[in-house]
């Protein structure tokens, strides 16, 4: 005779090995969502990469830009000493004595007034611009006040006078202005506690 459980026993040991256990199949990670987050990471390291590298070429091209810009600042800086001597010179010529000159004299002039211009205009091109802030408001980061003075048609604070022009560079200040600024008006002094008195108070 057979016995009837050895079937049951070979039938449960057979599907046993046949199911995958639960603890396994959950243990294992899906293939295909790891390469997922990895190609994620690999994508967002690449922006960061191609960011900074943007970053880093617009830096490059700004310094460069301004290392060709203000490399002759001294150069223009001393350029400025021989246009102010020109501008002294022409000052100095009182308007009557022109009028009285003869030829040649006006064409001297006139020969030094178009060279003061032509090398304004040099070094405009070359990013030097003059400003002369005559009634503006004092700035001490464009203005180097001389002294102050008194004035009826501005208030407190502005240029009353430009003694020497200033200059920039592009956005920087290659030479402040000299300037003379309006000072504040005196104050009144405090009435005093006698002044409040009526003349019979004692």
């Amino acid at each position: 005779m057979t016995d009837p459980t050895a079937g049951q026993a070979e039938t449960t040991a057979a599907e046993s090995a046949t199911k995958p256990e639960a603890g396994i199949a959950a243990e294992q990670p899906d293939p295909m969502a790891e390469l997922a987050r990895e190609a994620a990471e690999y994508k967002d390291k690449l922006l960061r990469t191609l960011a900074e590298m943007e970053n880093l070429r617009k830096r490059t091209e700004r310094e460069v830009a301004d290392a060709r810009l203000y490399s002759n600042a001294s150069f223009a800086r001393d350029v400025l000493q021989v246009a102010d001597n020109m501008h002294r010179a022409l000052a100095a010529i009182d308007p009557s004595l022109r009028e009285a000159a003869d030829s040649k004299a006006k064409a001297l002039v006139e020969g030094v007034e178009l060279t003061e211009r032509e090398l304004l205009k040099v070094l405009e091109k070359h990013g030097v611009k003059k400003f002369s802030p005559a009634g503006e408001k004092f700035d001490p980061n464009f203005h180097q006040a001389m002294y102050e003075v008194e004035s009826a048609e501005l208030p407190p604070g502005r240029v009353a006078q430009v003694i020497q022009a200033g200059y920039m560079l592009g956005e920087r200040v290659l030479r402040p202005a000299l300037v003379a600024v309006v000072k504040a008006a005196p104050k009144a002094p405090p009435a005093s506690a006698n002044d409040n008195l009526s003349p019979g108070a004692k």
